[in-house]
């Protein structure tokens, strides 16, 4: 009896200490292989959109720029002749800069289970146009970890939220509203604006039962 209590005790806690170790290898292979290669890709994908960008706006000048080009004399409309940039095979719509949190992430352009994996997208409107008059909603994943919204929770009223569009315009958002709702909720995604330029930051809280909204406008 007393020798099989002691087996079970070595065999408890030779189970904790495999978890443990597997645990503990999860963390490092996440900080030093994944963090850093997906931190990376980031950094690689933006700077690949901003040339994007530049070289778009040198091939296709404004009206002002070069008034003798016409509409029907151009290689295409203004959003035919932009070039796309694609991450992870989905396109980058523009890029999101969260100073507080030190988060600067692509957005892409549609919600699926493997655009949240690869980065933050947009889920309202449909053909989303960023930084114009009305609401966009942004969603991303919180994994606990620090990446994509994981540090949402972070963020108070007043803070300031980044993006930059497929016409190289960076706007400032200012926050100024914060709440939990259900995941169900989509009363707030077409709210009328009155015409201001809007975002909404969505993701699940650590519970997973609710989501954090963030609401921000340009000033």
């Amino acid at each position: 009896m007393l020798a099989s209590k002691y087996g079970n005790i070595l065999t408890i806690i030779l189970v904790i200490v495999i978890v443990a170790i597997l645990v503990g290898t999860g963390f490092l292979v996440y900080n030093y292989v994944i963090k850093p290669n997906n931190n990376k890709r980031n950094i690689e994908a933006i700077a690949e959109f901003d040339k994007n960008v530049e070289e778009t706006q040198s091939e296709n000048p404004t009206e002002e720029e070069n008034p003798t080009i016409t509409p029907t004399e151009s290689t295409g409309t203004p959003e035919t002749a932009k070039k796309k940039t694609y991450y992870n095979g989905f396109v980058m719509v523009g890029y999101i800069t969260i100073p507080k949190t030190n988060v600067k992430q692509p957005i892409l352009d549609v919600v699926t289970p493997k655009s949240l994996d690869t980065a933050v997208a947009v889920l309202y409107p449909s053909n989303p146009q960023l930084n114009q008059p009305g609401n966009v909603v942004i969603v991303g994943h919180n994994y606990r970890n620090g990446q994509f919204f994981s540090n949402n929770k972070k963020l108070s009223t007043g803070d300031k939220v980044k993006i930059k569009d497929t016409t190289g315009t960076e706007l400032t958002y200012t926050i100024y509203e914060i709440f939990e709702t259900t995941e169900q909720d989509t009363s707030f995604y077409s709210r009328n604006t009155n015409g201001a330029i809007e975002v909404t930051l969505s993701t699940c809280t650590d519970d997973t039962k609710a989501r954090t909204i963030i609401l921000a406008r340009v000033e």
